[in-house]
């Protein structure tokens, strides 16, 4: 029976629960008849917060096919936010090892349960199924190596009743390149300008080819700037790191991370099958304003600007890969189709909610 109530609830898995991965923990536990929350580590040592959130640690890493195959059937959802490696050049290998990792079994392959005293006895038999050990912080021990018992029952009875699951993607909306401040919306041709964008087109055409065979349905969020009390550009104005000039300066686009984890979530209920969707807020602000609004908020100086010709001189590689490129999303799809309403429709409305400098 407690195998069966388990089985009963949602079973969510996140590949990638960072900052934004348990901001969608913490907003499930808030939810009536909570989901049961699965995260995949490769770290022992970050057992213990999942746990603290509310998530069940499961061992495996992307980058090691052997060590996912415990996902199969796992969960009905999962939110798939890991970045891709940057030693796969303009693939991503991880998220092919994740599909194919993710593929469910044929109702077939597990053994038939049958009226009578055969589901009694195929029930005795979950319930004396061998226990999987997973690392994870336990009540008795402290450090990386304690572990935690995790029913393996719950994962053959999973794989023995598959669905077709849904996979939310967090891509970003790098994969445009440089639109020259163009306001542009999802139906705008990918133009990856390096290959860190390269690498999330190729992983959303897989994500695609999926869904279109059946294996999955894949639905992709395309992710500006994430900012947050804790992800604001602070050490940057501190630093006094310049920025653009207006004439050379950039369009960036921002989501609050709490909306963007509710924009996840939604995705994953009302999302359609290999649609992209802006998960952007409603400013139009170029990136030297973004900084103005957030050092005014802070009682800092502002960053002193500069031309593009010496920016290219002074600042670094991955500064400047940012700045250049230029665009404004709609967002248009993100409010008709998944009628979300933003807890922060731009970035003066949550600096509008910090408190009053002294």
């Amino acid at each position: 029976m407690i195998a069966t109530r388990t089985l009963r609830r949602a079973r969510i898995l996140i590949v990638g629960c960072g900052d934004v991965g348990l901001r969608c923990v913490a907003q499930l536990q808030a939810r009536r008849g909570r989901p049961r929350i699965f995260a995949l580590t490769r770290r022992p040592e970050q057992t213990g917060a999942l746990r603290a959130a509310g998530a069940v640690p499961v061992a495996g890493d992307l980058d090691v096919r052997a060590r996912l195959k415990r996902l199969a059937g796992l969960a009905s959802v999962v939110l798939h936010l890991a970045p891709p490696a940057a030693q796969d050049g303009d693939d991503d290998l991880r998220t092919r090892r994740l599909i194919a990792a993710l593929k469910t079994r044929r109702r077939s392959a597990a053994r038939p349960v049958q009226n009578g005293a055969s589901s009694r006895a195929a029930r005795g038999a979950l319930t004396r199924a061998p226990m999987l050990a997973l690392p994870s912080i336990s009540a008795r021990t402290s450090g990386p190596k304690a572990l935690s018992i995790v029913p393996e029952r719950i994962c053959r009875a999973a794989r023995a009743h598959p669905v077709r699951m849904t996979l939310v993607y967090a891509s970003t909306t790098g994969v445009y390149g440089d639109c020259g401040g163009a306001r542009i919306d999802e139906t705008r041709p990918t133009r990856p300008a390096n290959a860190r964008a390269k690498r999330r087109v190729a992983a959303e055409r897989q994500l695609r080819r999926a869904t279109a065979r059946g294996a999955l349905k894949a639905t992709i969020a395309r992710i500006p700037g994430i900012y947050a009390a804790s992800r604001l550009p602070l050490a940057r104005l501190e630093k006094r790191t310049p920025a653009l000039a207006g004439p050379d300066d950039v369009y960036t686009s921002h989501i609050h991370a709490d909306d963007l984890a509710a924009i996840l979530l939604r995705l994953a209920t009302h999302g359609r099958p290999a649609r992209v969707i802006h998960a952007s807020d409603d400013s139009e602000l170029k990136m030297g304003e973004y900084f103005d609004r957030v050092a005014d908020a802070f009682g800092l100086a502002r960053a002193p600007r500069i031309g593009r010709m010496q920016a290219e001189r002074e600042l670094a590689p991955t500064l400047l890969s940012f700045m250049r490129e230029s665009r404004r999303l709609a967002n248009v799809r993100l409010k008709r189709e998944l009628r979300v309403r933003l807890r922060y429709p731009d970035v003066d409305a949550f600096l509008r909610t910090l408190p009053p400098r002294p």
